[in-house]
């Protein structure tokens, strides 16, 4: 093991660790009796119930870190990774489409492990708690369609980023780095339109004091939206959420079936108010440019990497390939994306806080948005005790808590 592959491991090791500590500090940090401001909608039943599931979910994610890491650490050191390349290149195929294949072949077994982890996830824990409403049908609906956008869209892309490397040199990252952001406008306009009803039917919201007090509301605040939509987010799970998709004019504002269901209309929006109010302070823009920034800063890094000898030497690799560079830099990038993360999630925190103000401010449904908060956090069985350690690496709201106060405030 040379020194590249000694700090790799530790760098990695040191991810994988903090992980784990953060994950039992928050299991420890569970409360036994529920906090005083949510008493009033969480029974102690309820309460009981949500820290049984946080500590399904946790035991269950540790688990599959674990083995993943694991899995990382015996490919890595068997030197399946040059293994692996001596079967690509057997074909004789050009570098490009050997590189397609390579990639695939390893993003094949993460996907495998990752259907195994969902299909346990949704049909034992989240079937367990009472929110899974999946069909086995309807999982292998979805999985096969996430396939089938994954080779319409992603290995394209893929193709490109290859191509890019292989061909254009050293401005090859700001070519990669133009298809991104391309690429992701492109999905952010289309999605509303032909991918997100792949996935969910959407059905106009009927007329009524609803739809009343929402027209009347966006156009108090200035929202110009195209329509008011319902999601059918019931037939996968009893849990609810709101949001609104689409640009300009052609914004579409929906709600999961769920949320109309089980909110009072005032409820409903205070919550709506919330999200217009991410819109209106401008935190989908600026977060979405902060973004397209990161990635430049990806690819920039990933093209100092790419052809990096040592790094090939640490990975036991015999020859240079953009493909394995590629799969390379993705290792090294995880425990550095750790930094990036703690800085968009305390941005995001920041956010949220600002768009409950915001909602507070325009609506004046102050004791509404807190029983919505608190509704939302009881129907989907929030931790309500999160160690802060773990808020401050992993949330990108508030605890439910802090909320609060910040909403009497």
């Amino acid at each position: 093991m040379n020194s590249i592959a000694l700090i790799i491991l530790i760098f990695i090791s040191f991810e994988f660790l903090l992980n784990t500590f953060t994950a039992i500090m928050n299991l420890k940090n569970l409360k036994l009796v529920a906090p005083e401001s949510v008493q009033d909608v969480f029974s102690k039943s309820e309460y009981m119930k949500s820290q049984q599931y946080l500590r399904h979910n946790t035991i269950f994610d540790l688990l599959t870190q674990s083995v993943n890491f694991l899995i990382l650490l015996g490919f890595w050191f068997t030197g399946c990774f040059q293994i692996l390349d001596n079967y690509v290149t057997s074909f004789g195929l050009s570098d490009i489409l050997s590189g397609l294949l390579y990639i695939g072949l390893i993003l094949s077994g993460y996907i495998l492990l990752g259907l195994l982890t969902s299909i346990y996830s949704v049909f034992v824990i989240e079937e367990k708690f009472g929110f899974n409403k999946t069909k086995p049908l309807l999982f292998l609906s979805d999985f096969l369609k996430t396939i089938v956008l994954f080779l319409l869209i992603g290995l394209p892309i893929i193709f490109l980023i290859l191509w890019f490397f292989e061909d254009m040199g050293n401005l090859a990252w700001l070519y990669c780095w133009g298809l991104v952001v391309v690429t992701s406008i492109f999905i952010q306009i289309v999605a509303p339109i032909w991918i997100m009803p792949l996935f969910n039917k959407f059905t106009n919201l009927p007329e009524g004091s609803l739809k009343d007090k929402i027209s009347k509301y966006a156009k108090e605040v200035g929202f110009e939206f195209k329509n008011i939509q319902i999601m059918d987010g019931s037939k996968r799970s009893s849990k609810s959420n709101a949001f609104f998709t689409g640009f300009g004019k052609n914004k579409k504002i929906a709600f999961f079936d769920t949320m109309v269901k089980d909110h009072p209309e005032d409820e409903i929006i205070a919550v709506l108010a919330h999200e217009i109010g991410h819109y209106k302070l401008k935190h989908i823009f600026k977060a979405t440019v902060l973004s397209f920034i990161n990635s430049g800063i990806i690819f920039l890094l990933m093209s100092l990497v790419i052809k990096n000898q040592l790094v090939f030497d640490a990975f036991y690799m015999e020859n240079l390939s953009i493909y394995a560079g590629f799969i390379f830099f993705g290792i090294l990038y995880s425990p550095i994306s750790l930094i990036s993360s703690i800085i968009s999630n305390h941005y995001s925190r920041r956010n949220e806080i600002n768009a409950d103000k915001w909602s507070v401010e325009t609506t004046g449904l102050v004791i509404e948005l807190s029983e919505a908060l608190k509704r939302l956090a009881r129907n989907n069985l929030v931790n309500l005790s999160p160690h802060p350690l773990y808020v401050f690496l992993n949330y990108t709201h508030p605890p439910l808590i802090d909320r609060l106060e910040n909403i009497k405030k």
